[in-house]
């Protein structure tokens, strides 16, 4: 229900503000059903590999089942939300205007709790936009131009591709494919990944400020450090 209500209220937003059609959101004023929709989803190293190898597929490999359909921006949003944890609403709507690259700043308007914020960017998330190929054509408008519908569709697509690929990996090796691998991947684990990272390097006050959280209880949510990792800390 939810995720229904989000593509109708998006559809409104751009029929709105890319196509000047003067219309009212009516989903803002629906008070919307809570619910318990926390997720500790983290990406293993393999599942991060075999992920990121199949949105960059199109689709022609022997493995493969379902054609040439790759969103050609979807290797961009994936890497891109995985380095900077920002939300999928917050990428798909980010403007060229808002990013500077040589200060490696993103600047987000349009946020989910409405409070702007500005975003830094590591190398590669620099890397992931500089002006080549597609993004030099379009350096006016949106950075990533694709909508949430098409970008949904091509990443589940992509998880069930890389997940075939790892299985016929496995046989091919004469072994058991590991129990929930690719499993339960929601695009929006990708920003939990990302602020998992973030939280080695990040003090909690940084992160807060990274992510737009505004208490430390909601980004707890997020913050789910591997008990391999913290062992390590502790030496």
């Amino acid at each position: 229900m939810v995720e229904q209500l989000a593509l109708l209220s998006n559809l409104f937003e751009v029929a709105r503000k890319e196509w000047g059609i003067e219309v009212e959101n009516p989903v803002r004023k629906i008070t919307k059903p809570k619910f318990d929709n926390s997720r500790s989803r983290r990406l293993s190293h393999d599942e991060t590999r075999y992920l990121l190898a199949a949105v960059d597929d199109p689709g022609h490999s022997v493995k493969a089942k379902d054609g040439d359909r790759r969103n050609e921006w979807t290797p961009l949003v994936v890497r891109w939300a995985i380095e900077t944890a920002m939300r999928q609403g917050e990428i798909l709507a980010l403007e060229w205007q808002h990013v500077d690259l040589e200060k490696r700043m993103a600047h987000l308007t349009d946020t989910k709790n409405g409070t702007p914020r500005t975003v830094p960017l590591s190398s590669a998330a620099v890397a992931l936009i500089q002006p080549t190929g597609n993004v030099q054509r379009l350096r006016k408008g949106r950075v990533f131009p694709t909508t949430a519908s098409a970008l949904k569709q091509s990443f589940t697509r992509a998880v069930s591709r890389a997940r075939r690929n790892y299985e016929a990996d496995c046989e091919a090796q004469g072994r058991e494919p590991a129990p929930g691998f690719l499993e339960d991947l929601h695009f929006h684990d990708l920003r939990h990944e990302a602020t998992s990272r973030l939280a080695d390097r990040l003090q909690l006050h940084e992160l807060m400020r990274v992510t737009g959280r505004k208490d430390t209880r909601m980004l707890a949510r997020y913050y789910h450090p591997r008990a391999e990792d913290l062992a390590k800390k502790l030496g």
